[in-house]
């Protein structure tokens, strides 16, 4: 069975010559596709291919479970239903400038950052670039407005679905699909740094986000177990060398926990990690400040909007450009993994 929402042109346009049909029919079947419309509904076709695409193609378009708007700032939660019964999220935030969608990649996550609610329970499997697609395009149709930047930081981590979402990349950007610029697409990974070499590799203009939380191994390995097997030294020097290879700033998420890293002690012990690894090679830093959520497994709290406020002062003032993330959904649990527990939960 071929997933068609997963097939690029060329590998479409294959297929069609396998079949015997003319070349034109790829790019017929790859704008429905994008348009989440199922080989049965793909009225330019002729009836004979549309029973034949229907019958050997797969078409795993999620379903929207639940939504959740936010009556303070427009923000949408969903909970996705997949094929085989499983519930991933998606939030999309609406900006003056347009709306970005928070995507997952994975249903659960292997990680264990100890702040995290997506990572309770481990990791059920990898999401198909079709999965990751059917996100946007949902999002899209139920909201009825355009999806023009999408950010993968929701459920799962990326780079430990690496082939998956590299593909999804090229073919959320595909011009006669999606068309969602490289630039107006951010992924955010917890520091698996063979996988940022291998991003890097890739070469794609996208904005690479590193979830760093710590400024030292000791504090960062107690909330985020991959610390372990890429310590700080070594993940910075993956960031260097990203840089080195595609002249792209990286973005640093820090995720300020009341009482544990947000002390101004631990901004300045931040701003020299930053300024003696990848600040040192001359790449532009910025640090994005976000204030936790509470989740009630972790025990965690968010740091007060003050004290943040006077994280990145410190910051700033020490020569590194940091900014406080604003909170979008605060009344619809925004933060991705709380949802989809808690439908979990009545199902069980």
């Amino acid at each position: 069975m071929y997933d068609l929402l997963s097939m690029t042109p060329s590998e479409l346009s294959e297929l069609m010559q396998a079949w015997g049909e003319p070349a034109f029919r790829a790019k017929q079947i790859f704008g429905h596709a994008m348009q989440g419309i199922p080989p049965a509904e793909m009225t330019t076709l002729p009836k004979a291919l549309r029973t034949r695409l229907a019958e050997e193609c797969l078409f795993p378009l999620p379903s929207i479970e639940q939504k959740l708007t936010s009556a303070v700032d427009g923000t949408v939660k969903y909970l996705f239903r997949l094929h085989d019964g499983e519930c991933i999220e998606s939030v999309l935030m609406k900006y003056r400038h347009g709306n970005t969608l928070c995507i997952s990649c994975q249903v659960g996550c292997r990680m264990g950052c100890r702040f995290c609610a997506s990572t309770i329970g481990g990791k059920v499997r990898d999401l198909l670039p079709s999965e990751m697609l059917g996100q946007v395009i949902l999002a899209a149709r139920d909201s009825g407005e355009r999806v023009g930047g999408i950010v993968m930081m929701g459920i799962g981590e990326p780079l430990d679905n690496f082939d998956n979402v590299v593909r999804f990349l090229h073919l959320v950007n595909h011009k006669d699909g999606v068309n969602i610029g490289y630039r107006h697409i951010s992924l955010s990974t917890c520091g698996l740094a063979d996988g940022i070499r291998r991003l890097a590799e890739v070469d794609l203009p996208i904005t690479l986000s590193i979830s760093l939380h710590a400024p030292t191994d000791e504090a960062r390995g107690e909330i985020m177990p991959v610390n372990r097997r890429y310590p700080i030294a070594e993940l910075m020097a993956a960031c260097t060398e990203y840089f080195a290879k595609t002249g792209r700033r990286i973005s640093f998420e820090y995720a300020l926990i009341a009482g544990k890293n947000d002390t101004p002690a631990e901004a300045e012990r931040l701003a020299a990690l930053l300024h003696s690894t990848v600040g040192a090679d001359g790449a532009p830093v910025h640090v994005n400040l976000i204030r936790v959520n509470a989740v009630k497994e972790t025990g965690f709290h968010g740091t007060s909007a003050r004290d943040a406020a006077a994280f990145a002062e410190r910051l700033s003032r020490l020569g590194i450009n940091a900014t406080v993330r604003r909170r979008l959904g605060s009344d619809v649990n925004a933060a991705c993994g709380q949802l989809r527990r808690a439908h979990a939960g009545k199902e069980a």
